[in-house]
């Protein structure tokens, strides 16, 4: 059996949660599924908050083929062939596909290029999902030719909405399960806004109790952390990397290591922690242990190499050597001198 969130994806616009300013009658994404002009697009959103359901329902409500791919594990190989083949069912038996791609930020500039000429003679409908700034994260020829929409995290009470539908929907757990008003509370702070979360939470609860009613205490032996979420492109997400530096400068190796998982669980851009990463090792230890830069950019090159969530692991390595090095500003000192 699919997991509980797959079951319950929404079918239909009608039943999806959340997004109203996206969605209500006459707003830009409802226009495009109910069948205006197709056009490529951006979503822009944080995790579970509707982007591979809403490509989904594009496809679907236009009569187009849907192609998934995630830029995690696909490349310029794999595009090829997925446009090649979009080319020759749009030749030969004029069925047009949309082409979802997940994480496209992931995607080097190469990659993204790739994809130009396609959604350019619209060989092609583009779904990108980020939960990058698309500004920064994907190529400026390939925004020009998309429509880029801001996906909002869900409001507590959508993810109230979310969990009553999957208690009672026969696609869920069909009223087999009741939920207890603090349980209830306790999954929409786990959720941190994300249905996905929310709904898979809620399953492992359910497979927990068994049967009958799931209360606060099933739910947090069940689930026993709290979705660390914040704004990347806001006030806290600099807090948290300022922290995460300001630990390291100060030889708190406990510390510094809080604040990196923080941020991983949060979703943070693995790049990003690394780049900061090479900057202090160079800003804040220098000549005092020149082997720092060494490590820090070693583990730049292992995320890059090897993905999440093993990246973390050269990460907190890269993170216990700077914090625990001598430091020294002299190499700023001097260059800021010279």
């Amino acid at each position: 059996m699919d997991p509980l969130a797959v079951r319950m994806r929404p079918r239909t616009l009608d039943e999806v949660v959340g997004q109203d300013h996206l969605l209500k009658p006459g707003a830009p994404l409802r226009r495009l599924v109910e069948g205006a002009t197709p056009a490529s697009v951006v979503l822009f959103g944080p995790p579970g908050t509707g982007k591979t359901t809403l490509a989904s329902l594009m496809a679907g409500a236009t009569g187009r083929r849907f192609v998934a791919l995630s830029a995690l594990n696909s490349g310029v190989k794999e595009l090829r062939a997925v446009i090649a083949e979009a080319r020759r069912r749009r030749s030969h038996a004029a069925e047009n596909t949309v082409l979802f791609i997940d994480e496209v930020h992931r995607f080097s500039k190469t990659q993204q290029d790739a994809l130009l000429g396609a959604v350019e003679d619209r060989t092609v409908l583009l779904v990108a999902a980020t939960t990058e700034n698309p500004s920064f994260s994907v190529v400026a020829p390939l925004l020009s030719r998309s429509l880029v929409l801001q996906l909002r995290p869900l409001t507590d009470d959508d993810i109230r909405l979310v969990l009553h539908r999957a208690l009672t929907d026969e696609r869920g757990l069909a009223g087999k399960f009741e939920l207890t008003e603090e349980a209830a509370d306790h999954l929409v702070r786990l959720s941190g806004g994300d249905a996905r979360r929310a709904l898979t939470a809620l399953e492992a609860a359910a497979d927990a109790a068994g049967e009958g009613t799931i209360d606060l205490a099933t739910v947090e032996a069940t689930v026993d952390r709290a979705a660390v979420r914040y704004d990347r492109d806001g006030d806290q997400h600099y807090d948290v990397i300022s922290a995460f530096i300001k630990s390291i400068r100060g030889s708190d190796v406990d510390a510094a290591l809080h604040y990196l998982a923080r941020m991983i669980e949060a979703g943070e851009d693995p790049r990003f922690i690394a780049r900061r990463l090479i900057v202090h090792a160079s800003e804040d230890i220098g000549m005092a242990d020149p082997t720092a830069l060494q490590t820090a950019v070693a583990a730049a090159h292992a995320v890059q190499f090897i993905g999440m969530p093993e990246g973390r692991l050269a990460l907190a390595q890269a993170t216990i050597h700077l914090a625990t090095a001598p430091k020294s500003n002299a190499v700023i000192s001097a260059i800021d001198g010279a």
